[in-house]
């Protein structure tokens, strides 16, 4: 076996698993983060203790997505956050702030509660926005262009939509009574800006990447790829379907809509994986060329096989612990 070659595809595998877990788990709490100030104080409550149980293990995966880009690719995790170095402060500003005011919220007092409020919906938006920004800058070569800035502000816009919507189907499992009929309406007003998004990204991705055109515009791939944009479009008229459905949402299947998202988010990351491959960044280094020396990746490769799975193996027994619907957070 060559390990040179296949212990690379691995650690790029890893990572991007790791990134798409990423933004389907953090992604409903920074949705619901960004839908608080549109909520009665008792459902702010229970907002919050929607994803009380679950945020710090859903911010693992970035850690670890980042963390096998620094150790596996040490080139390109130079060059990524270099070039963006901006956005990625801004985004961890924002991570920070919502960590301050999920605490700080009630211990500090009833009187300041509502700034706090204001404080975690604010660093939801600005991590949600700032992640937005660096995948459309990746995904153009972090060339800094004008083109490479106008597609970074367009997938900037349409990320948040994205986790509007995750976050609306969250609570659509987690919350009953007013709040869950409040989710409904959220996601129905979301989902139609989210598609536009989309769609927009999805012609605009091939017109300011001639190599990502090339891709997917010829034959015969262009007929081997139809089952992404396909499946997509099915995941994407069910998630309306599901919205506008009385009988589906009032009778328990309301996670039909989470895993009708997570159904566009993996056949999005399928989409990117087959884009920038064999290329870690576009135009510049492959991934052969990116990775550390082959030793290296081997001796990380035993560790990441034991902590891979147990961080999974983790998240699925948080998950199954608090299960069931929120009620009110208490710091009791």
């Amino acid at each position: 076996m060559d390990l040179a070659y296949w212990l690379p595809l691995f650690f790029a595998g890893a990572m991007g698993l790791a990134l798409l877990i990423y933004v389907l788990l953090d992604g409903y709490d920074l949705g619901i983060g960004m839908l608080l100030p549109f909520a009665s104080d008792e459902e702010k409550d229970v907002m919050v203790a929607a994803i009380g149980p679950f945020w710090d293990a859903n911010e693992t995966w970035i850690v670890l997505g980042v963390g096998i880009l620094l150790i596996a690719f040490p080139q390109a995790h130079s060059i990524v956050l270099t070039s963006l170095y901006l956005p990625v402060t801004l985004m961890l500003m924002g991570l920070i702030l919502r960590g301050v005011a999920f605490d700080f919220r009630v211990k500090a007092g009833d009187a300041r509660k509502a700034m706090w409020n204001r404080l975690f919906a604010l660093g939801s938006l600005v991590a949600s926005v700032c992640q937005g920004w660096m995948v459309g800058a990746y995904v153009t070569g972090l060339t800094g262009d004008t083109t490479s800035t106008l597609f970074a502000a367009m997938i900037a816009l349409t990320l948040p939509a994205l986790y509007i919507m995750l976050g609306a189907a969250w609570l659509l499992i987690k919350t009953e009574g007013e709040l869950f009929r409040k989710a409904i309406r959220w996601g129905r007003l979301a989902v139609f800006p989210m598609g536009a998004g989309l769609l927009l990204v999805s012609v605009a991705t091939p017109l300011v990447s001639p190599a990502i055109a090339d891709k997917w515009f010829s034959l015969p791939n262009a007929i081997g790829l139809l089952p992404i944009p396909l499946s997509t479009a099915v995941a994407y008229a069910g998630l309306i379907w599901i919205f506008h459905s009385k009988q589906i949402l009032f009778n328990g299947y309301g996670w039909l809509a989470f895993v009708a998202l997570s159904v566009i988010c993996v056949m999005a990351s399928i989409g990117l994986g087959y884009s920038l491959f064999p290329e870690i960044i576009i135009g510049q280094l492959t991934l052969w060329e990116a990775a550390s020396a082959t030793e290296s990746l081997l001796f990380t490769f035993w560790g990441a096989i034991i902590a891979l799975p147990a961080i999974i193996g983790y998240t699925i027994f948080i998950y199954r612990v608090f299960r069931g619907k929120a009620t009110a957070l208490s710091y009791e």
